[in-house]
This record gives structure tokens, C-alpha cells and sequence, in this order.
């Protein structure tokens, strides 16, 4: 029989050993996993109220999670990138169209730094193909390894091909590669989550700039045309956008269910966000409204995007948060996350960090004033423009205002006497803005 001594000494050891996993578990800095969605405007997804689509996993990081209510990205995917990964704006480093200047430190860089193992998968385009290092005068951008990635899975890091069926894919250790049959999103997200397992007990920051929901509109797997789909004879039909959304979302719940199943969910930081706003050829229904997608332009429906925060036990469930957020505001918030304070994170970044508001839902210290936006897309017909704005009023630097409490979708410019005194000074704290960034 054992002794009630031995048995004591067993109880503290195990305790003991619990205390001490604890402990350990409280004192590493999260792992984060950051998805953005390509082409997906705020208005499509349930969250924000949309009643056609079905989201059963992001309604789920929603429920579990924090809403923000007024993310906002550039209007176009390279110049959101960029600016995402290195917290800075568009003017500083935006040296064209599907490049990533190598010579700049990324979000992937720093977390290094701090000791996390890195990896993307999904969209990358920020190499540039021959025509857009053209463009760019024969700059060239940035391979995934430059950028800061130990590991990677990716579609048009230097060759084009699928991105859905039957996709082009390269990847760390075996290259370029054709995957007859797959379907490229199911291929990022198996990587990303061997990556996940591999890593599990160390810190990691896993990057996934998904390929949907953009263009080609195409069958899915699960779709009645999938099977006998040929890309080599590509379609592309806005009526597959609705089933792009749910299969988007079900790999979303992939990844979530995923870090559950490994016990590491309290410790995993998940933030999703879009790049830009949807594609012009997606007719949305959203409160009432007929919305068209405005990607590539400057009002609401090019730069408003959905943003969610999901951390199991430190982003308080069912918060819904209406600061404003610009996407350079990433880097700094995930340098916070890993332990860095606001005073040593590196400049000169544009971002302002919006960690103190995924961990205290009742925050009431500094947030973003103001959004700006140097918009030079080198890419497509669309227009050069440059703004300030925030959730009452905007400022173009050709002198446009508008009132976006009453005009969100800027039908009807404002002459400066015509606002009233808010409106004025609004405009004047604008001018400032925009000067000291010229």
C-alpha cells in the first residue's frame, strides 16, 4: 500500500508540474495567425449584417471575438500589402505594382527577431513579372525567404498559371509545381496547418493572403461544375462568388479548428481582414441597399473592409469595436503582442498599435484620429488620389469634401462654406495632416 507521504510527494509533483506548464504557457508570447481575403468589402459578410452569404466560421470568430466596425485597407491589393507588411504608407515604399521593395524590414523580419518560426501561404505577388518590374522602371521585388518567410506555399511568386483549379504553386524544398486535380486554397491551407503542428509548443506567425474571393469567378470544389471544369478554358461568372465566400469560410474554420484541436487556441492570436473592397462585377445585397463592389476606387466600398480578432480567453466575446483602423496599424500591434512596449517598436512606422484594444474591450486610451491614403496604384485606369479622412468627414488634396455621415458613397461634393463648424475644423486638421506628409 503506498504511504500517505508518498502519495503527497506524487500530488505536489504533478501540481507542481501543472503550476509550472501553466506558467510557462502564460509567460510565451502568442502565436498569431493573420488571413486576409482578397477582394471581400465589409459589406459581404454576416457579421456586419449581410443576409446572403454564409459564414458559419467567421460569424464564429465574430460571436467568440471582436468585430471592428471601421477597418479600412487601400482600394487596390499591392498597395495594401505593403503597407500591411511594413507599417508603413504607400509613399514611403511603394515602388509598383505586384512588388515588395527588398530592401524593406516586414512584419515576418521583426517577429523573427522576437524568436517566432515564420510562414505564408496563398497569394504573394510581390516578386513582379517581367512586365511590372518594366513598369517599375526594372526594379524588382521581394522573393518570400527576403521578405522574412522561413516556409512557404504560394501561388505567383514568379510564375502565373491557377490559383484555383489545378494550380501553379511554389513552395519551400520542392519548387514549382502543378497540382492536377487540387484546388489551390485546400493546398495553402494544408500547409499552413502541417505548419501549425510542427510548430505547436514554440511561438510562430503564420501569414495567409488568401487567393479568394478575387477574379476568375469559377466552380469550387463541391460545386456541381467542378469535376469538368478546364482552366485552360476559363470562365468567369460573379453567380460562384456567393460559394467562393462559404469556401473561404470553411478553410477559415479549418484553421480554427485546427489550433483547438492542438490545445493551443488561448494562445493564438487570429485576425482576419480584407485587402480591399469587392470586385465591381459582385452586386451585393446589404441592409436594404444594392451595393456594387468598388475595388481599385476611393470611396467606402474600395477601402472599407472586414476586420475580426479572435483570442479564446484575452479578446472579450461578442465585442464590437468602432475606432478606426488603418492596415499599418498591423505591425505595430503584433510587436506589441509579442511583448515589445509602445516605446520600442521601431520607426519611422505610420501605424498606431491597437493591442491595448483586443485586450481590454472597455479601452478608452489614444486611438487612430484619422485615416490617410497617398493612393498610386500604377496598375489599371484607375486615378491617382491622396485623402484624409475619418467616420464623419473626408478630405481630398484636390480640395473634394465630403460628408460621409449623410454621402458615404461621395455622390456630392462640398464647397468648405458649406460645413458647418465640425465639418471645418475637421477639414482644417486634415490640411495639417496632409502637409506634414508632403
Amino acid at each position: 500500500m503506498i504511504k500517505l507521504s508518498a502519495l503527497l510527494t506524487i500530488g505536489i509533483f504533478w501540481i507542481s508540474l501543472f503550476l509550472g506548464t501553466y506558467s510557462l504557457q502564460a509567460q510565451q508570447p502568442p502565436n498569431i495567425i493573420l488571413i486576409m481575403a482578397d477582394d471581400l468589402g465589409y459589406e459581404v459578410l454576416p457579421a456586419y449584417g449581410n443576409k446572403e452569404h454564409q459564414t458559419p466560421a467567421l460569424d464564429r470568430m465574430a460571436a467568440g471575438g471582436m468585430v471592428f466596425e471601421n477597418a479600412h485597407a487601400m482600394p487596390l491589393c499591392t498597395p495594401s500589402r505593403v503597407q500591411l507588411m511594413t507599417g508603413k504608407y504607400n509613399f514611403r515604399n511603394y515602388i509598383g505594382f505586384g512588388l515588395l521593395d527588398p530592401a524593406e524590414k516586414t512584419m515576418a523580419h521583426w517577429l523573427k527577431e522576437q524568436g517566432y518560426a515564420t510562414c505564408v501561404v496563398g497569394k504573394w505577388q510581390l516578386y513582379g513579372n517581367a512586365r511590372q518590374q518594366e513598369l517599375a522602371g526594372g526594379k524588382i521585388g521581394s522573393l518570400p525567404e527576403e521578405a522574412g518567410f522561413d516556409s512557404y506555399r504560394l501561388w505567383q511568386v514568379r510564375d502565373r498559371g491557377s490559383r484555383y483549379k489545378d494550380p501553379l504553386l511554389e513552395t519551400k524544398g520542392s519548387g514549382l509545381e502543378k497540382f492536377d486535380g487540387k484546388y489551390g486554397p485546400d493546398l495553402f491551407t494544408d500547409y499552413l496547418e502541417d505548419f501549425v503542428e510542427q510548430q505547436a509548443g514554440n511561438p510562430f506567425f503564420a501569414y495567409f493572403p488568401m487567393a479568394l474571393t478575387h477574379d476568375p469567378f469559377e466552380p469550387y470544389p463541391g460545386s456541381p461544375d467542378f469535376a469538368a471544369y478546364d482552366p485552360q478554358n476559363p470562365v468567369n461568372d460573379p453567380r460562384y462568388f456567393p460559394g467562393m465566400v462559404s469556401y473561404m469560410d470553411k478553410l477559415v474554420g479549418r484553421i480554427i479548428d485546427k489550433v483547438v484541436e492542438l490545445g493551443i487556441a488561448e494562445n493564438t492570436l487570429i485576425l482576419f481582414v480584407g485587402d480591399n473592397g469587392t470586385d465591381r462585377d459582385v452586386v451585393t445585397t446589404f441592409k436594404g441597399q444594392e451595393l456594387r463592389g468598388n475595388k481599385g476606387y476611393t470611396n467606402d466600398l474600395g477601402t472599407h473592409v472586414p476586420m475580426l480578432a479572435y483570442w479564446p480567453g484575452t479578446v472579450a466575446p461578442g465585442s464590437r469595436n468602432e475606432n478606426l483602423i488603418d492596415l499599418t496599424d498591423f505591425l505595430p500591434t503584433l510587436l506589441e503582442a509579442t511583448g515589445k512596449k509602445p516605446n520600442d517598436l521601431p520607426g519611422p512606422l505610420d501605424g498606431i498599435s491597437f493591442y491595448p484594444q483586443l485586450t481590454d474591450s472597455g479601452y478608452t486610451g489614444p486611438v487612430r484620429e484619422w485615416v490617410f491614403c497617398h493612393y498610386d496604384p500604377n496598375w489599371g485606369n484607375f486615378t491617382p488620389r491622396t485623402f484624409v479622412y475619418d467616420t464623419d468627414w473626408k478630405y481630398y488634396a484636390d480640395g473634394e469634401i465630403y460628408d460621409l455621415h449623410n454621402d458615404l458613397l461621395e455622390t456630392r461634393p462640398l464647397a468648405y462654406s458649406e460645413l458647418d463648424a465640425s465639418g471645418k475644423k475637421a477639414v482644417r486638421k486634415f490640411r495639417r495632416v496632409l502637409k506634414e506628409m508632403r
